[in-house]
């Protein structure tokens, strides 16, 4: 039936403003309302004051435990594991390598992909892309008392993510990026100061074109 001149049951002028409005999207409905939210991101030890206790500051994604060290150094305290180069032994002894590094130093560290080697060496949490969601199995994430935190492109996949209320959304492209092949329109800010008035009970991660002059803007 037609609304206003507009064809269709339903008159829809905008995305919704408020997140009592946001739709969560899964396909286990029923079972949806037996899970609790994942772990929020404190810091492994809380010795952190009250208001860090929901920003994870500056995010590397990096490829060895070399580079979690150095990132250390510097002050990072949120770091993801990205390893595509390594298998078998070796992709294993480089997860438990960097897991121990990073409770060494008390730092999050968040493993990309490989949420079994996560929950067997005891990471922090595990970050999952859209692709990942189909595979992995979200319910022994959470038994085993890890992280979650999972990548959004677009408002499909944000309504994804917010079912399986995870302990951080990422959000993007917020920029145009180069290090991947990324299909999507850039957000812009503009997107993202969206995002963060809609989606209050999450920590939110910028992805996309993020450098120095523009992790000014979004900080």
């Amino acid at each position: 039936k037609a609304v206003a001149g507009q064809q269709g049951s339903v008159h829809i002028q905008h995305f919704p403003n408020h997140p009592d409005d946001l739709p969560l999207l899964t396909k286990n409905w029923p079972q949806h309302w037996l899970h609790t939210s994942f772990p929020p991101c404190t810091r492994p030890i809380n010795t952190c004051p009250i208001e860090e206790k929901i920003t994870l500051g500056i995010y590397p994604v990096v490829d060895s435990a070399q580079w979690i060290e150095r990132l250390i150094k510097l002050g990072i305290h949120t770091i993801q594991l990205r390893v595509k180069q390594l298998q078998g032994d070796d992709l294993d002894n480089e997860i438990k390598k960097s897991i121990t590094v990073a409770k060494k130093y008390n730092v999050r560290l968040f493993i990309n992909d490989h949420w079994q080697l996560a929950i067997k060496h005891k990471a922090y949490g595990v970050h999952l892309g859209q692709e990942d969601l189909d595979q992995a199995d979200t319910t022994a994430i959470r038994n085993a008392g890890l992280r979650l935190g999972i990548s959004t492109h677009s408002f499909y996949e944000t309504a994804r993510a917010h079912a399986l209320h995870p302990s951080y959304i990422a959000i993007g492209p917020v920029f145009a990026t180069t290090s991947k092949n990324m299909p999507w329109i850039p957000r812009g800010l503009e997107g993202l100061t969206y995002w963060q008035q809609v989606l209050t009970s999450y920590p939110l991660v910028a992805i996309g074109g993020i450098n120095y002059t523009r992790a000014q803007a979004i900080r």
